[in-house]
């Protein structure tokens, strides 16, 4: 009398279920890296936002350098009455608003000049990425003419 021995046959190829599983696994893996690059790009926004910012301060010094007396005086203070119409200052000054302006969601920019000559020129616009409670961003640079 002869023993049958099972037939064991090996497994070729996956299952339905690993496929399953490596799918979901390359899906959870395809999101992460589409949420960081929408954090990136929304950084990337706000850095542009700032640096068109510094931009506009270092324009607005240049121009105050050009005109120092007057600047000196205090007659680029946009906290003060608006300079004369048709005015060096007045062009500068308009200029300098218009630009912000235009290129800052909600832009608009300071400038005083203290006693002492340091004149803070601060530039403000609405960041809607802004990661802490307030979307409102600044900037200031103080600067001796």
């Amino acid at each position: 009398m002869s023993i049958i021995k099972p037939n064991k046959t090996t497994q070729n190829g996956f299952s339905l279920i690993e496929v399953m599983v490596a799918v979901f696994v390359l899906a959870i893996g395809l999101l992460g890296i589409a949420g960081l690059q929408i954090a990136s790009l929304k950084s990337n926004h706000s850095a542009q936002l700032r640096t068109e910012a510094v931009v506009h301060i270092y324009g607005i010094i240049d121009r105050m350098r050009i005109n120092k007396l007057v600047a000196k005086a205090g007659g680029y203070d946009i906290a003060a009455a608006s300079p004369n119409s048709g005015s060096v200052v007045d062009d500068d000054w308009q200029a300098w608003k218009t630009a912000i302006a235009a290129s800052l969601p909600a832009g608009k920019g300071t400038i005083v000049t203290a006693v002492d000559g340091v004149t803070t020129i601060t530039v403000q616009w609405y960041d809607s990425n802004g990661l802490s409670g307030s979307n409102t961003r600044s900037f200031s640079m103080s600067t001796e003419l």
